[in-house]
């Protein structure tokens, strides 16, 4: 097999409620085209070390672990040649700001959270494939002007947060729909596809840049 992504990274953005085929997925689908795969997320032990929990709905009940040792406040998005933000509700959890008295909440810190805010600069540079299935555009709803106009798909349970920020919701038939440097997914069933599409994206941008150089 042709390693198409020889010598690139990709990130992952995790966080407990992941779902365990999704992620299992990302790593052996990614690394068989000879990517290094990193799962990151905000840590808070102070050890360096977080372990999160897949979705109590797995089978049999039986949550599993994901250890994870890298912090993306510390990661540099341009390093990666492709970000993504995994599926269920581990974005919810990342929108989490700080413990704080409600007369310190202010409609302004939505954007605060280090999640949304990593996101955000990522979506700065038009080089770095950005992922987000299912419900993985909740972490980029707080900046509702990276989402404008731009053409997505998602899970119902997040249409309405994804419509607010302007975003055009389109009915692919195959679940996945391409936007330039973003790729979003309706829902895990698509993760095959989802990663497929990335991949694509991760090589017509590696093209692009050789042509430009």
């Amino acid at each position: 097999m042709k390693q198409r992504l020889l010598g690139k990274k990709i990130g992952i953005v995790v966080e407990s409620e992941f779902l365990a085929d999704e992620i299992e997925a990302y790593r052996d689908r990614f690394t068989e085209q000879g990517a290094e795969v990193c799962f990151m997320s905000r840590i808070w032990n102070p050890q360096g070390v977080q372990t999160y929990y897949s979705n109590s709905l797995e089978p049999e009940n039986r949550p599993q672990a994901l250890t994870v040792t890298s912090d993306f406040r510390r990661e540099n998005p341009e390093d990666y040649a492709a970000l993504i933000m995994a599926s269920s509700y581990t974005s919810v959890r990342l929108r989490y700001i700080d413990k704080m008295p409600i007369s310190h909440i202010t409609p302004t810190l939505a954007r605060k959270a280090p999640a949304s805010e990593f996101f955000a600069r990522s979506m700065m540079n038009q080089q770095i494939v950005k992922g987000f299935l299912c419900q993985g555009l909740w972490i980029l709803t707080p900046y509702p002007e990276l989402l404008k106009g731009r053409s997505v798909i998602c899970h119902q349970v997040v249409l309405a947060d994804v419509i607010n920020t302007g975003a055009v919701f389109c009915t692919n038939e195959d679940g996945v729909v391409v936007d330039k440097d973003i790729v979003t997914g309706y829902s895990k069933e698509e993760v095959m596809l989802f990663i497929d599409r990335i991949t694509e994206q991760i090589e017509q941008m590696a093209i692009c840049s050789e042509l430009q150089t």
